[in-house]
């Protein structure tokens, strides 16, 4: 225990490595601002899906997926068939996290006999990319929003809070896996020039990091419930092709 409390304390006390971006102060008030607008209810009504999806809802870092719920009935009110991921707040990567999700989407690809879209929010979308990466036959797509998929991991203002709560380095999670390599499979990134959290290139990504990134102006936490993203991830899902772009 003592030894975990040292490792913990030398995490807060690291410098943010020079030449590496995050978002100004300002932005990261706007974040902790937004929290007073957030509604719990239905976010937006959706137009009928022509494509309707097994949908797999992510939420971010030291979220629950009581979070994601507007849009997970704005999605479900369309037509689509939403889950969210099975595992209550996310506090980070583990082996028997990805082994129990893996298994999850693949039942999901079963039961319903077509892959799975995969929606993750911040660390969820991380986790939505490896489990492509390693399971492309039962996962359709993978949307992203405030996803830090690319470049340096502390390219944000939340790795230290991070490192804290999960024990481990932001660059050394206990799972193998390749977030920054493009999965197999159709590949969005939403991001924000607002976000108050993430760098925006970090969430943007580089053409061979994803298929396609779009713009969204929202907070970092809004991801989860803005009505904009709600209507861009509806609209993603209307798509059958993905051609890349930057």
């Amino acid at each position: 225990m003592r030894a975990q409390l040292l490792r913990r304390a030398a995490f807060v006390r690291e410098p943010h490595p020079q030449g590496v971006r995050k978002p100004a102060l300002k932005l990261f008030a706007a974040e902790l601002g937004s929290l007073w607008g957030m509604s719990s209810g239905p976010a937006c009504a959706l137009p009928a899906a022509s494509r309707p999806q097994v949908v797999m809802l992510l939420p971010g870092f030291g979220a629950h997926p009581k979070r994601m719920a507007p849009m997970a009935e704005a999605l479900r009110a369309a037509g689509h068939e939403v889950h969210d991921w099975g595992l209550g707040f996310n506090f980070g990567p583990t082996e028997a996290n990805f082994a129990f999700l893996m298994r999850r989407v693949g039942a999901l690809a079963r039961r319903h006999r077509q892959p799975v879209t995969l929606v993750g929010w911040s660390l969820g979308g991380l986790f939505a990319r490896e489990i492509a990466r390693r399971e492309p036959g039962c996962v359709a797509r993978v949307v992203t929003m405030g996803t830090p998929f690319s470049g340096d991991p502390r390219a944000n203002n939340a790795w230290r809070v991070y490192q804290v709560i999960t024990g481990h380095a932001v660059d050394a999670p206990p799972v193998e896996c390749a977030f920054a390599e493009k999965p197999p499979v159709p590949t969005v990134a939403l991001w924000s020039p607002r976000d108050g959290v993430i760098d925006p290139r970090a969430a943007k990504g580089w053409p061979h990091e994803r298929d396609r990134a779009v713009a969204i102006r929202c907070t970092h936490l809004g991801f989860a419930s803005d009505p904009r993203v709600i209507a861009e991830v509806a609209r993603q899902l209307e798509i059958e092709d993905l051609p890349a772009s930057a």
